[in-house]
């Protein structure tokens, strides 16, 4: 089953790109990195998908169910936290989730279990000025977490925290989709973090998807290059070049061949017969981040 489903969503903006003919298709329990440059687009896809915004042609299923600007029954089975959660800095954390109940009109026991779904029960009365800045993240998520619902939609929820921060809210959201199931749908500029918790991966530029699926399906897509580290880099260079290879010198004592020709084995036999000292060699997956910057054609800022 897909959790969100979306065909032809589309919604511009003048000046601003927008999202043009947007497919998505994210599997229920997955987590999913939606990822993209700054003006992408994935702001604009959240709010449609929590119906913020109205869009200007194609469709949103969530759970199988329409979603629409005037029909939004689907709703009551999603939390979200855009940005910066919304609190009462002078009140507790309970009284901050005691609002939310009030105005959902839910259970009490729904507070004490999204306090300890986010690991703070034992900081629940204190009040929400003194909480960190990843308390407060947590808690932001808390409020989310208590319709009970099955997706979790969240847009840069690590804007700000420190690395002590990101480590727990990573935590947080691992054990939220593993042991509860919750699908988690969030947008993030972390590559890094994505790549540690994200089963699937969406990369929109410029209002479009240019790849959805499992990293797995994404690294294969592109490759891992061969890496050899040798005594001599540049003879090494030399002698691939002819073999028809096209490598790349990365150090003195590192070679890349990003699409080998032939198979890797026959690489290595032909190097060590031609006297080269092969000190490893195999191949080295490419990082999220890597393949990030070659779907966008942007380079990786330094």
């Amino acid at each position: 089953m897909l959790a969100i489903q979306t065909r032809g969503l589309t919604r511009r903006f003048d000046g601003r790109h927008g999202v043009t003919d947007l497919a998505l298709e994210v599997p229920a329990g997955s987590v999913y990195g939606f990822l993209g440059p700054n003006g992408a687009g994935k702001t604009t896809t959240i709010r449609l998908l929590l119906a913020l915004l109205r869009e200007e042609a194609g469709e949103i299923r969530l759970f199988g169910e329409p979603l629409s600007w005037t029909r939004r029954a689907p709703l009551s089975e999603v939390g979200s936290m855009v940005e910066t959660p919304s609190l009462y800095p002078h009140l507790s954390g309970r009284d901050n989730l005691e609002v939310t109940r009030l105005l959902l009109d839910g259970e009490t026991a729904s507070i004490d279990e999204a306090l300890a779904l986010v690991g703070l029960t034992a900081d629940a009365e204190r009040r929400v000025r003194e909480y960190s800045l990843g308390m407060r993240q947590r808690l932001g998520i808390a409020l989310a977490l208590m319709r009970r619902p099955r997706l979790l939609v969240l847009d840069e929820p690590t804007n700000g925290l420190d690395p002590a921060g990101i480590v727990e809210l990573r935590a947080l959201l691992l054990r939220l989709a593993g042991e509860r199931g919750i699908t988690i749908f969030l947008s993030s500029h972390l590559l890094s973090e994505v790549e540690q918790i994200a089963s699937h991966v969406g990369v929109l530029h410029q209002g479009q998807l240019l790849f959805q699926g499992t990293q797995e399906s994404l690294r294969r897509r592109h490759g891992d290059p061969l890496a050899i580290r040798c005594g001599d880099a540049r003879a090494v260079c030399d002698s691939l070049a002819h073999l028809g290879e096209q490598p790349q010198l990365l150090d003195e004592g590192t070679v890349s061949v990003p699409a080998p020709r032939r198979a890797d084995h026959e690489i290595n036999r032909c190097l060590i017969e031609r006297g080269h000292a092969i000190h490893a060699f195999g191949r080295r997956p490419h990082s999220l981040e890597t393949l990030f910057f070659e779907l966008t054609g942007q380079e990786a800022r330094t």
